[in-house]
């Protein structure tokens, strides 16, 4: 193995494998040299599910596994089924994804793999460094996708909630799903002074995968994900079923401002690099416009400081957390609202920063005006 690339990528999870993927399809950086660093690869395992709403035909189609033209939202006094028009709701499975991406990588002659964990990197101006166990490597560019968590747990300006969940694929002996509907939200389970939901993604009448997020402080002992699912299971009158698979996660729901980190030449990826968007924690469809616009933003030369900013979007979502992470119990009244006084093409345009003012100021409308103008003036307070 040679000591000199084009390009590092630090860590091999859906960020830094679609990265290496979108810089050897682009043909002016086909023939750069490419080394991906990460412990375990090839990744094979069904480990997550990668969902996202886009334009009814996209790139990823002959790959998804299943999509919805209607999504449903559930709380307790109020039930709205969603048309999404002109989208679809998309579930991809990360094997198939994991199928995808490393089939193109074994087939490139200009990517090497490294099986191992990266130590340190730094930015020398002229060139950078990547330090693993046995050897340092130098490049041009980094692409780092390594989340540091501790970076994130001490900061005090910006508040972190952890989107974290348990999902289980499940087959019923009778019909219990409509195929045609995935449940995105369903708010009907007990709150126990947090924000919790259950969520469905039916494969047909007789398999789904049902899983249990909260948007909290901390994690749960691992026996009461499954007890919660295991409740829902039987308050939904499924109880003959067999888990065919399990899922399980956690993604940063912060307004850190990760891109200060970035430097002229280094540029911190995926949940690494705030592409994880803070209010609800979706994150891949902002990687695959994200790793899009690195192979042009290569091309111009342009230093990595710039490549991510704050806009309005980043603000309405740092509002949105400091009022949960200080009542993280008024979850379910907030989405409750939106989706109550909105229609879906208003709110999946917000939720995917396209929305214009105006129906920005409907969706605020929808929200107790005294709580979030009081959030409103303790973050400006505060600072930016």
């Amino acid at each position: 193995m040679k000591l000199d690339y084009d390009y590092i990528i630090c860590g091999g999870g859906i960020s830094g494998l679609l990265l290496c993927v979108k810089l050897t399809q682009n043909i002016k950086l086909s023939n750069k040299s490419v080394l991906l660093i990460d412990p375990i690869f090839p990744k094979t395992e069904n480990d997550r599910t990668l969902c996202f709403w886009d334009s009814k035909n996209t790139t990823w189609d002959e790959i998804i596994k299943c999509k919805w033209d209607n999504v449903f939202f559930k709380s307790n006094d109020f039930n709205k089924t969603l048309d999404l028009g002109s989208l679809n709701y998309k579930m991809l499975s990360s094997s198939e994804f994991y199928n995808y991406s490393n089939s193109l990588i074994n087939t490139n002659d200009c990517i090497e793999v490294l099986n191992a964990d990266v130590l340190n990197f730094n930015d020398y101006k002229t060139h950078c460094t990547v330090d693993t166990l046995n050897n340092s490597f130098t490049c041009s560019k980094v692409f780092n996708s390594i989340m540091d968590w501790a970076q994130v747990k001490i900061n005090t300006k910006y508040p972190l909630l952890i989107q974290h969940f348990e999902g289980w694929v499940i087959k019923t002996d009778n019909e219990c799903f409509n195929p045609n509907k995935a449940t995105f939200m369903d708010f009907s389970i007990k709150q126990n002074d947090l924000t919790q939901f259950m969520y469905i993604l039916p494969f047909s009448k007789t398999e789904a995968l049902v899983e249990y997020t909260l948007f909290s402080k901390d994690l749960l002992e691992p026996q009461k994900y499954e007890d919660a699912i295991k409740k829902y299971l039987n308050s939904s009158n499924i109880c003959d079923y067999k888990v065919t698979s399990k899922e399980s996660g956690k993604i940063p729901m912060t307004c850190f401002p990760f891109f200060k980190n970035n430097t002229k030449n280094i540029l911190n990826i995926g949940s690494a690099g705030g592409w994880s968007k803070p209010s609800t924690g979706y994150t891949f469809k902002n990687i695959d416009k994200n790793t899009t616009r690195i192979a042009d933003y290569l091309k111009s030369g342009k230093s990595f400081k710039n490549f991510m900013t704050k806009d309005r979007f980043w603000f309405y979502d740092l509002i949105f957390l400091d009022v949960l992470y200080k009542e993280n119990d008024l979850g379910k009244k907030l989405f409750t609202d939106m989706f109550k006084k909105n229609n879906s093409k208003t709110i999946f345009k917000f939720l995917d920063n396209k929305s214009n003012f105006i129906e920005e100021f409907k969706i605020m409308l929808s929200f107790p005006k005294s709580i979030f103008m009081t959030a409103v003036l303790k973050r400006l307070f505060k600072g930016l």
